[in-house]
């Protein structure tokens, strides 16, 4: 039994493992008429810290905000690279939970398929909430791809074990990459294109930005 900072990792893998095998890699939603962008701010601590997440619903394809859903609260779980999921979702799950309406879809700031046991924290929130999800990350968890051209809408394969399990995708020129990888009910090429149509200005896509701006905001209200 492996133990991290006294959780039991090799259960959560195999749990990960386990709930892996209801991801679904096609994509199965109807119109895309609201897109939830997600993210969790925490204090800086390695074990527990006071957090806020935000779910921040825009119109698609105009990029118009629609709706705004933060909460706050304690996260017990420590920082574990590969197990963020369950350090973030439980309050993820909560902000989900107050939206007067769900959105058709969420981008979620961390990884989808692109995750050693193929469960990143999009597959979970998916998955958990029963909807379309995408993962967006900033850093690269794992895999390889080659280095590209960074011009908007340049992509390389990003493959893990001969499996193309996302891609590095350019959403403005000059820019360095971000790493999109189907998380549940959407195949890999149509992360990519909601991806790029989300990211109008800025290297990140519209409604990630705002929740992010917004889960700092609501966590300044905690300290």
């Amino acid at each position: 039994m492996d133990r991290v900072d006294g959780i039991d990792t090799t259960s959560l893998a195999a749990q990960q493992r386990r709930l892996a095998r209801g991801v679904i890699l096609a994509d199965q939603f109807g119109a895309l008429r609201r897109i939830g962008g997600c993210d969790v701010s925490l204090r800086k601590s390695r074990k527990t810290a006071d957090g806020a997440a935000c779910i921040a619903v825009f119109s698609f394809p105009e990029m118009t905000l629609l709706e705004i859903a933060a909460v706050r609260g304690r996260v017990e779980f420590p920082y574990i690279p590969g197990f963020l999921s369950f350090r973030e979702l439980p309050l993820l799950t909560e902000a989900f939970s107050r939206l007067r309406k769900p959105p058709d879809l969420l981008l979620l700031d961390g990884q989808g398929l692109a995750h050693p046991r193929r469960f990143g924290l999009a597959c979970h929130a998916g998955v958990a909430l029963g909807i379309p999800a995408i993962g967006c990350a900033k850093s690269l968890l794992c895999g390889q791809w080659k280095p590209f051209d960074l011009r908007r809408g340049a992509r390389s394969p990003l493959t893990l074990d001969g499996e193309t399990v996302g891609y590095a995708v350019c959403t403005r020129d000059g820019v360095k990459p971000l790493f999109v990888s189907p998380g549940h009910r959407v195949s890999r090429d149509t992360a990519v294109e909601v991806v790029l149509r989300c990211a109008t200005c800025f290297r990140l896509p519209e409604p990630i930005r705002c929740a992010h701006a917004e889960s700092r905001k609501a966590l300044r209200q905690v300290l």
